[in-house]
């Protein structure tokens, strides 16, 4: 391909968004998810609308993930996936005898002391969103913390 010619048939990639999967560990964990067919897995039991609606309106095929264990000793993110599937209707919404048919999300404050995190929506409100967006540059830092 010469220099100025069109990539993938001259459809622009656009830049993958980054996100912060919360789950105790007790309920789903990182190493759950990598024992999974293909280490990929539903996301479901997310009944916060406004994290719905992340999932449903945001995320892309290619987004990134931090995972990230809640209620644990210590809370961490403790891996990192890709997004392989867009939303759709999560079924255990509808299934009374469902597990996830009406959870309590719960979740601790993380005070990381990295100034660079300082705006990330899981410190600053200690959010109990248990999927919230990060920008690249705390997504970045937070790589750059676990390879530290």
């Amino acid at each position: 391909m010469g220099e100025g010619a069109p990539r993938n048939g001259g459809l622009e990639m656009p830049e993958p968004k980054y996100w912060l999967f919360k789950s105790e560990p007790s309920a789903y964990s990182f190493h759950d998810l990598l024992n999974e067919e293909n280490s990929t897995a539903e996301w479901d039991g997310v009944r916060n609308y406004q994290a719905r609606n992340f999932m449903r309106d945001d995320m892309k095929v290619g987004d990134r993930v931090l995972f990230y264990h809640s209620s644990a000793k210590p809370t961490a993110v403790v891996g990192t996936a890709r997004i392989v599937k867009e939303a759709y209707p999560d079924a255990t919404a509808w299934d009374p005898n469902d597990k996830h048919y009406d959870p309590q999300e719960q979740s601790r404050r993380n005070r990381l002391a990295n100034p660079k995190l300082k705006d990330m929506l899981l410190i600053r409100k200690g959010q109990r969103l248990s999927i919230q967006p990060v920008t690249r540059e705390e997504y970045d830092e937070i790589i750059t913390m676990g390879n530290g």
